[in-house]
């Protein structure tokens, strides 16, 4: 009896791992879903759409690119944690998804864990940009003004890498600012510029070009680097905010369980596009950084981020419902 178990035992495993290496061989076999928890012209999606060409090359089936936005993060993240773990449905997201979400929401309705990364795409950085009409052109005249005076700010929503960069910032410099969030990075760069609100800490990208019209300050960077865009923008260290860094990483993520043979296929390729010089410049032109790491470095990014973030999240006492 005991034979008879263990050979049915034997069978079954040598049924799970033959199963798994005819579906990794199979993949993909249809289109593969990257589900964008950002609006359209955030790093990740722009990122994504740079490298669409390339990889849908390298896997032999279309990336089709498409944005959930919502609930900083969590909408997108919901929909792949509820998906098959088949390797069709990914997340592309900023990592405070699973650094800083998880810390600050109340609830939410899916399972962190039930997610694991693939790979971080790119490295990007905030710019703390003001209206003209604020008039100031330094941190140090932002901070002085903001004890004087009272000020707002936008972001791209509640609990996005600018609205946690802002609330560090007020943190360190002991000021306040009233927060206006926004759908999306898009509309509170356009009501920056037109005056409607005072101050913001935007993707590079979206605001580069205002600051080099004059339409808006560039006052400093969140992360350790200058902008290559704008390279006379100092840093927040450099501006007089001592131990300041917030880099973020865009990232993929897919469903526990997801065979390894597919996920080494799937960022195998993310991997050798973004190694591209091609696309490395056209990345410079958003002023991200490729990255492409393996799952293991992915997994190792979120872990050591989260305990690097824990401690600045409670200090600030950031609480969502």
């Amino acid at each position: 009896m005991k034979l008879k178990t263990i050979l049915a035992c034997i069978s079954t495993l040598i049924t799970l791992t033959v199963t798994t290496h005819l579906q990794a061989q199979a993949w993909p076999n249809k289109p593969v879903r990257i589900v964008v928890a950002f609006p359209p012209g955030t790093p990740g999606d722009v990122t994504l759409r740079t490298i669409s060409e390339k990889v849908s090359s390298g896997w032999g089936q279309s990336m089709v690119v498409d944005n959930k936005p919502g609930a900083g993060g969590n909408i997108g993240a919901e929909i792949v944690a509820n998906s098959p773990n088949d390797g069709y449905t990914v997340l592309e997201a900023p990592d405070t998804v699973f650094t800083i979400n998880p810390l600050v929401y109340a609830k939410l309705n899916y399972k962190p864990e039930s997610l694991v990364p693939l790979t971080a795409l790119v490295t990007f950085s905030q710019m703390l940009v003001c209206h003209p009409s604020v008039g100031v052109k330094s941190v140090a005249e932002l901070t002085a003004l903001a004890k004087t005076k009272s000020l707002n700010y936008a972001s791209g929503g509640v609990g996005v890498p600018g609205h946690l960069v802002m609330e560090m910032y007020l943190a360190a410099a002991s000021i306040q600012m009233t927060h206006v969030p926004y759908k999306g990075p898009a509309p509170a760069a356009q009501d920056l510029i037109s005056g409607q609100v005072a101050c913001a800490f935007l993707v590079t990208n979206a605001v580069a070009p205002h600051v080099k019209s004059g339409r808006l300050v560039g006052l400093a960077m969140s992360g350790r680097k200058r902008s290559n865009l704008v390279p006379q923008v100092p840093t927040m260290q450099e501006a007089g905010i001592p131990n300041f860094d917030a880099t973020f990483a865009e990232m993929l993520f897919v469903p526990k369980g997801t065979p390894p043979e597919v996920m080494q296929r799937m960022y195998g390729e993310i991997e050798k596009a973004l190694r591209l010089p091609e696309i490395k410049e056209k990345l410079a032109g958003i002023d991200v950084e490729p990255v492409g790491s393996s799952p293991d470095e992915a997994a190792k990014r979120i872990r050591e981020e989260s305990e690097r973030w824990a401690p600045v999240v409670k200090k600030i006492g950031l609480k969502l419902d």
